[in-house]
């Protein structure tokens, strides 16, 4: 069976889109709101990659907000648009002081292009290797490569490309340097974004040029996975991720790359799932963030095993969620050296495991996430690097001892989770 036939067959055995999308929308959210959300990142996602929409573009926005068409001529203008955003912006109600809707959206519209069979065909991923790197390297100055790559290393390095967003930036930071202690270069690019700008759908989208992006393709990660060579990537998760939105980019990765394996983190827990922000930090125990732990990672398990249906054992998780609970429980136990706090917003403490409520890392911890993508990356524990990591912090923090606390950590939630694909019964430190 030919890579193509076979690429195919695998499309074939999905569900149809319909039929494979969870929840509708809930209807308390509103819909004004629904108009706000969906205006806002179409006029100022815009401004981050193109000057000018397409017309065809500006069409389908007037027939989602006809109201948008100020003086009713039948034409939508960006100025109308962006007039029509501020109006909604400005009769929105801020959220209230449980902070139920701050930060990144969680409950959002998503195109109905996705419940379609195949997406549009100007998509990117449909063209040619050769076509995909003409797109992107016509939106490049001086001398950028339109395709980045690789030698294969001689090392046992692996090549890897990835999205994300802010909860996965600390691990990009320091994963590479990481890598280098270990004693080889680590060969990394990736497509990120801020919130739900770096998340596996909206970079799809963006990178194929359709649905909110019609027209404006930025293939920047396509260009490179089509004509060059790599092992591996590696997603951040986001509210109400569905398997298609990974299936994509896996069908993609494997049509040109057909050993590719795939690494999803499974983030960690997050204020919001408390519905209200405790106004105490002793509220916090043992109990309460296994609980909400098993709440993050339950629907990642579960992802992760329907796409390991269609593709077999090659997508794993980064489990970071059980990295941030076992510090966690640590601290509770007094057992973190110079982490003074759960949650700056609560407890006031700079030093704290989390420093917002949204859930960003506190200051240190991109070295634990760092451990995390090392362990789950190459089946090696940390704790077999040797000497110290040259991460940029400046100071006496972290210390060496919280470091190896951090190393030991990571390797104990990734040789324990049963889809990291790392497993190390004989204690040796590497995968079995």
């Amino acid at each position: 069976m030919t890579r193509e036939n076979q690429m195919n067959e695998n499309r074939n055995r999905l569900p149809s889109r319909h039929k494979r999308h969870g929840h509708p929308p809930s209807r308390s959210f509103g819909a004004t709101r629904w108009a706000l959300v969906i205006l806002s990142s179409l006029v100022v996602g815009l401004s981050s990659f193109a000057a000018t929409p397409s017309a065809k573009q500006l069409e389908n926005w007037l027939k989602r907000f006809p109201a948008a068409d100020a003086n009713g001529d039948g034409k939508l203008t960006l100025a109308e648009a962006e007039t029509y955003r501020k109006k909604l912006l400005g009769s929105r109600k801020p959220a209230d002081a449980g902070g139920t809707q701050k930060g990144a959206p969680r409950e959002f519209p998503v195109d109905p292009g996705w419940e379609t069979k195949r997406f549009p065909e100007h998509a990117v991923s449909y063209k040619s290797p050769e076509e995909i790197k003409a797109i992107y390297a016509k939106q490049l100055r001086g001398n950028q490569p339109a395709v980045v790559s690789f030698p294969k290393p001689k090392d046992g390095a692996l090549r890897i490309v990835g999205t994300g967003h802010s909860f996965m930036a600390p691990g990009y930071q320091t994963f590479p340097i990481i890598c280098q202690a270990a004693g080889f270069e680590q060969p990394l690019y990736t497509h990120t974004g801020g919130g739900i700008t770096g998340s596996t759908r909206y970079k799809w989208e963006q990178e194929n040029g359709i649905f909110q992006f019609d027209g404006q393709p930025m293939p920047k990660l396509l260009a490179s996975i089509a004509n060059a060579e790599w092992e591996a990537m590696m997603w951040g998760p986001y509210f109400n991720d569905r398997p298609e939105y990974y299936s994509c980019w896996i069908d993609f990765c494997l049509k040109f790359n057909p050993h590719m394996k795939f690494y999803l983190s499974d983030a960690w827990p997050q204020l919001y799932q408390l519905g209200e922000v405790p106004e105490s930090e002793s509220f916090f125990t043992a109990e309460v963030f296994d609980r909400m732990g098993k709440e993050r990672t339950a629907g990642y398990s579960t992802m992760v095993k329907t796409l390991r249906d269609r593709y077999g054992d090659r997508i794993f998780i980064m489990p970071t969620s059980d990295a941030m609970v076992l510090s966690a429980k640590h601290y509770l136990r007094g057992e973190l050296p110079g982490i003074e706090g759960i949650n700056r917003i609560i407890g006031k403490k700079e030093r704290s495991l989390w420093r917002d409520q949204l859930g960003h890392l506190g200051p240190g911890f991109e070295r634990l996430e760092g451990y995390v993508f090392y362990a789950s990356l190459y089946g090696r524990s940390p704790e077999s690097i040797k000497g110290d990591v040259p991460f940029s912090d400046k100071g006496d923090f972290p210390s060496r001892e919280l470091d190896r606390l951090f190393r030991k950590i990571a390797w104990r939630a990734v040789s324990n989770h049963p889809l990291s694909g790392v497993q190390d019964v004989n204690g040796d430190g590497v995968r079995d």
